[in-house]
């Protein structure tokens, strides 16, 4: 029999961790997802919202304007630069 396909959270490994698990709940969880473009960020990112409804994006202040598509509070937070000064201080 073959095995089943792996998916791209089959390899996640945290002790203590599946979905629903009270780990997040009690120590809360920060994960990074680091890679180069198109290795498949978005696509984990995605599955693992999916998964369970406690994990949230964090979402990124900009100084530089919206790109076609791009949504206020969704894809980033876009500032002028006096504001984000303003946020940083």
């Amino acid at each position: 029999m073959a095995s089943p396909a792996a998916s791209p959270t089959s390899h996640f490994s945290l002790p203590g961790w599946k979905p629903g698990s009270s780990v997040l709940a009690r120590r809360g969880l920060m994960l990074v997802l680091s890679s180069p473009s198109g290795a498949g960020k978005t696509t984990l990112s995605r599955r693992l919202l999916a998964q369970d409804d406690r994990i949230t994006m964090s979402v990124s202040v900009t100084t530089r304007p919206p790109r076609p598509g791009e949504e206020n509070g969704k894809d980033y937070f876009f500032v002028s630069v006096e504001e984000f000064q303003r946020l940083r201080d």
